[in-house]
């Protein structure tokens, strides 16, 4: 049987209308949907199944929106028998990672990313930070730059680690700007400032990483029942304790997803399925495992060609 690793989409990949295939394809999909907004409160699913667009932007929205899409498109996986031998969440796709694990139940994963999405508005809204995408330069040389930015105005750090030549970048707005000059400066193709609402996975977003300590130590988290590979260390993960403080980390550090792939090649991973709205994750790990097979699901025809081939 293939060894398949689940990919597990964070913000940046949302849109309206999605998983609505999901949700008339399979029972269990429109389930899980109705489930979140019972959870949370109120009619939740309307925000990112109708929108507006302007709405589902906002990180409180956005967070909770694709935690639960991609529980939608895991519940048709599975419904089709198809399961992950490892699985590793992109940022807030940690959640649903951990949910697909089992170490999380739903409702406590759609409360948790919630909160989150909550706790990260109010820390954009509390200190303005910028983030930028670095295209064309190590990852390395990237993280040595921000050192050399950061400064008396501000700090500037590596955010995610994406590929090999990408990088994001976050922190205060002048030693941001000056990061990105320098990177140009040392060869990079392009920095690319991106339209957030904060600094996110940078020390400017400390006020979320207290919120986060708080609200995950009163929820359950059990051991995984496959191999679950962390953002901050892209380690394999079976501790619970530890599981919790790496999410609580995993708010001000950077996401490692150059290291979780290769992680997951190592541990044995023979595909890759990412489960959720867009193909993001799916370019990066082409570009990380170019040896690797990997499958979208980002729409109803994607996701039925997805279960075709990892069932022949």
């Amino acid at each position: 049987m293939t060894r398949i690793a689940f990919l597990f989409p964070g913000q940046g990949s949302q849109s309206v209308g999605m998983r609505r295939d999901a949700m008339e394809a399979d029972p269990g999909a429109a389930e899980l949907v109705a489930r979140a907004d019972e959870v949370l409160g109120f009619g939740f699913s309307r925000t990112f199944l109708e929108g507006p667009e302007e709405e589902l932007k906002q990180t409180q929205n956005t967070q909770p929106a694709l935690y639960i899409s991609s529980a939608a498109t895991l519940a048709v996986l599975r419904a089709a028998g198809i399961k992950p031998f490892a699985v590793a969440g992109h940022s807030l796709g940690e959640y649903t990672a951990l949910y697909a694990a089992g170490s999380l139940g739903f409702d406590d994963g759609a409360r948790l990313v919630r909160t989150r999405g909550e706790a990260f508005a109010d820390a954009g809204s509390k200190r303005a930070g910028a983030m930028a995408a670095i295209l064309g330069l190590e990852g390395a040389r990237v993280a040595e730059i921000c050192g050399e930015a950061s400064g008396a105005d501000g700090v500037a750090v590596p955010a995610n680690f994406n590929d090999p030549a990408q990088t994001v970048i976050s922190g205060d707005p002048p030693a941001v700007a000056r990061a990105c000059e320098l990177c140009k400066e040392a060869g990079a193709r392009r920095a690319l400032p991106l339209p957030v609402s904060g600094a996110f996975h940078s020390p400017l977003v400390e006020s979320a990483a207290a919120v986060m300590r708080e609200a995950l130590a009163n929820v359950e988290v059990a051991a995984p029942r496959c191999k679950f590979v962390n953002n901050v260390d892209a380690e394999t993960m079976t501790d619970p304790a530890a599981i919790r403080d790496s999410l609580v980390r995993q708010v001000t550090g950077s996401v490692n997803w150059v290291g979780c792939v290769e992680r997951l090649v190592a541990e044995g991973a023979e595909a890759f399925v990412e489960v959720g709205s867009g193909k993001v994750l799916a370019g990066l790990a082409r570009r990380i495992a170019k040896d690797v097979p990997c499958h979208t699901t980002e729409s109803g025809a994607a996701l039925a060609a997805a279960i075709e081939a990892l069932k022949s």
